[in-house]
């Protein structure tokens, strides 16, 4: 009874010292092995030997980039406002040995760096410049953070603000401000719009007034070339009509006594038509006077004549009426 659980108790502490000498690391983990306390290796994935009571291995290390986020920090801006900021940091561990050995607490290292970085960079800029330039704190914060932990075997490969929480009354005095420059860029682009159409119409009405007096012009110049053409039918019709008036009398032979005897008769006329402004008048009205007797003269003649029987009608020399007796007259009314 006693052997066999004296041989039990030794199985059991044979499978423990296996199970504690061969040891099994994950992938992307490393772990740092003592001997006797001091550093002896570090051990990567796969299988490793630990021999049991001499080396002692430490907690496996993530190798894999790490995110870690901070709680909100108050930071106060070169203008006296307070801020509270909340950082993420996107780390790797580089060196398993210097990550255990040059640091007693990595994460609360890093974290107290970040804050006393933020607060130094944070501190230099303004509330506007801390809201605009999330870029250029980015970069030196990382820039300050890979410095101090190159030597703890860590890289920090980004550094990103997550928020920026300003107070209350600033929130409802940037919202005020942003109502402002709002209403200041609709009042200038309503006025640039107002600008802008005022030199379209501009532009319209210049280039309406071009195309009228353009039109204009062309009419008159058109009313004129019609005027004149309606002027030289005209005269070439009167030239017609004194030519048809002139192979009339001629051919009528009709004497100037008789000719002149007619324009007196048409004075009246012609002084009725108000159209006519001046009336051209004879300058020898003694002999219009004359002329217009001697017609009466002949007319009287005329009706004795008639009057007379056809017997001493038919007496009368038939060379006093006939037209080869009468004088032929030209276009201005003389023998």
């Amino acid at each position: 009874m006693g052997v066999e659980v004296a041989l039990g108790i030794l199985i059991v502490a044979f499978v423990a010292l296996l199970v504690r000498t061969f040891r099994v690391i994950p992938q992307a983990r490393v772990g740092v092995i003592q001997r006797l306390g001091s550093y002896n290796r570090a051990a990567e994935s796969g299988l490793t030997v630990v021999l049991p009571f001499i080396d002692k291995m430490l907690p496996l290390l993530d190798m894999r980039e790490q995110v870690i986020s901070f709680a909100p920090q108050p930071v106060i801006t070169s203008d006296n406002v307070t801020i509270n900021v909340t950082s993420v940091i996107y780390y790797q561990i580089l060196d398993a040995k210097n990550a255990t050995y040059q640091v007693a607490n990595l994460l609360m290292a890093m974290e107290q760096i970040a804050q006393t970085t933020l607060r130094n960079v944070m501190g230099g800029l303004s509330l506007d410049l801390s809201l605009t330039s999330r870029d250029e704190v980015n970069a030196r914060l990382r820039l300050v953070l890979d410095e101090v932990t190159e030597r703890w075997g860590v890289r920090v490969t980004r550094v990103e603000l997550k928020d920026i929480s300003p107070p209350k009354d600033i929130q409802l005095a940037m919202e005020k401000q942003m109502q402002a420059e709002r209403s200041k860029r609709a009042t200038i682009l309503m006025a640039e719009g107002e600008a802008q159409s005022a030199v379209l119409r501009a532009d319209g009405a210049k280039q309406a007034l071009v195309i009228t007096s353009a039109g204009e012009r062309q009419a008159a110049i058109l009313r004129a070339e019609g005027d004149a053409t309606a002027l030289v039918t005209m005269q070439q019709a009167q030239a017609e009509a004194v030519r048809l008036v002139f192979e009339a009398v001629n051919s009528s032979g009709a004497t100037p006594e008789a000719l002149q005897f007619q324009y007196l008769q048409m004075l009246p006329k012609l002084a009725e038509n108000p159209a006519n402004k001046i009336i051209v008048v004879p300058a020898d009205m003694a002999g219009l006077a004359g002329l217009a007797t001697t017609l009466g003269q002949v007319m009287s003649n005329d009706r004795l004549a008639a009057a007379r029987p056809p017997t001493a009608r038919s007496a009368m020399p038939a060379g006093n009426g006939s037209q080869e007796s009468r004088p032929r007259i030209d276009a201005g009314g003389r023998p």
